[in-house]
C-alpha cells in the first residue's frame, strides 16, 4: 500500500454511565474493550482510561511500532521496549508530548544507530504527523 492511499480506522464508544460515575464509557477497538472515564482532574475514575491518556498512548504505540519495524529491517533484535510517555496540556489543548522509550537489544547496538532508528520512527509515525503539538523523543 502506498502512503497516498486512504485507509479507514474505526472505534466504537458507548456511554455506560451510572450514579457512581456519570462519565463511565467503553471503547471498543480492534476486538478489545477498554473501560473509560474522564481524567481524574475532572472527577473521573482514575482506574479507567481517559481520552487524554489514550491520546498519549497512541503516540507512544505508533512510535514503538515503527521503531520495531525499522530495527527488524536492520536485523536488530529488540529484547525490551518500554516507554513512559507524558503529555502536557494547558487546560484546553496538548502543548507537548514526551516519549521516553527505553530499549534493550539482544546484542550491543551503537547509540547513534538507536538514535537514528528513533528519528526514522518519529518521522514515519502517522499520529505524530497528525498532531499540532510538539512530540519529543527522549530515549532513556
Amino acid at each position: 500500500m502506498s502512503s497516498e492511499e486512504s485507509t479507514v480506522h474505526e472505534a466504537d464508544v458507548s456511554w455506560t454511565g451510572d450514579r457512581d460515575d456519570l462519565r463511565r464509557h467503553t471503547v471498543r477497538v480492534g476486538g478489545q474493550e477498554i473501560g473509560g472515564s474522564c481524567s481524574p482532574q475532572w472527577g473521573g475514575d482514575p482506574a479507567m482510561a481517559d481520552p487524554e491518556g489514550l491520546f498519549v498512548a497512541s503516540l507512544s504505540a505508533c512510535h514503538m511500532l515503527w521503531f520495531l519495524d525499522f530495527a527488524r529491517q536492520e536485523r536488530l533484535r529488540v529484547a525490551i521496549y518500554e516507554d513512559h510517555a507524558e503529555g502536557t496540556m494547558d487546560g484546553i489543548r496538548f502543548t507537548h508530548v514526551a516519549l521516553r522509550p527505553r530499549v534493550e537489544f539482544e546484542v550491543d547496538v551503537d547509540r547513534g544507530k538507536v538514535e537514528g532508528l528513533h528519528h526514522r520512527a518519529h518521522e514515519a509515525c502517522f499520529i505524530a504527523n497528525s498532531v499540532t503539538c510538539p512530540v519529543e523523543v527522549e530515549p532513556r
